[in-house]
């Protein structure tokens, strides 16, 4: 049976949505991911974007931005991190992945216990007074293994002792020990505590910055099980 005009023109159209449909999607996939503008937000909104990310990681929905070929190249010149994370060095804490950021969002400082040396507190200043980050977060997380060989205090005679050694000198930490409580727990939360508290009075750039209000330096606690980042400040 021969179809009539009007059913060759519905089927004419059709077909030319069902492309332009399908054009459309591999459109959509196709475009580059475009370099980022640098962030000038103010710490307040700078921590709302870090949780903005770390919610969207949550519930398996990251985004991934800022991971192409394009924006690797675009960075190629300069960067503008809008945040300092100081965070361990644990495999599945990487602050980039929990808080779902892409190249040149964050500047990372990760050493196992999230402890800071002179070497960390430089890395922390530069980028806070040459590259103009107004956000800090020192992130712990559940079950540390620093602070369990804290706890535990059995000398193992190589440089895991050294970290041990700094722990026991923080005075949050020795106040830990006799607080009500999970152990572990709270000496991660005091681990935090110190770290932060350690930046907030770090002279002359960090300590001034912080006081004047341009810099935010703020707690944070990953939870390993829900994915969770809580601000514990």
């Amino acid at each position: 049976m021969t179809p009539t005009a009007p059913q060759v023109i519905r089927r004419l159209l059709f077909i030319l949505l069902f492309i332009g449909f399908t054009a459309g999607i591999i459109f959509y996939f196709a475009i580059p991911d475009k370099p980022k503008a640098p962030w000038d937000g103010n710490p307040e909104s700078s921590l709302l974007r870090l949780m903005e990310g770390n919610a969207r990681f949550v519930k398996g929905e990251m985004r991934h931005q800022g991971e192409s070929v394009e924006r690797r190249t675009a960075l190629s010149s300069e960067q503008k991190p809008f945040a300092v994370i100081v965070s361990c060095s644990d495999s599945r804490v990487p602050p980039e992945l929990v808080f779902d950021q892409g190249l040149g969002d964050l500047f990372v400082i990760r050493t196992a216990g999230n402890l800071v040396d002179s070497v960390a507190l430089g890395s922390i200043e530069y980028a806070v007074k040459h590259l103009g980050v107004k956000l800090i977060v020192v992130m712990g997380h559940e079950n540390c293994g620093v602070i369990k060989a804290f706890l535990v205090k059995e000398p193992e005679h190589d440089y895991i002792d050294k970290l041990v050694d700094i722990m026991s000198n923080e005075p949050e930490q020795v106040a830990a020990l006799t607080a009500p409580g999970d152990r572990i727990d709270n000496c991660v939360r005091a681990n935090i505590k110190h770290i932060t508290t350690l930046l907030k009075t770090c002279e002359p750039v960090l300590m001034e910055k912080y006081k004047s209000g341009e810099l935010k330096i703020t707690s944070a606690r990953y939870d390993l099980d829900k994915g969770t980042v809580e601000i514990t400040e």
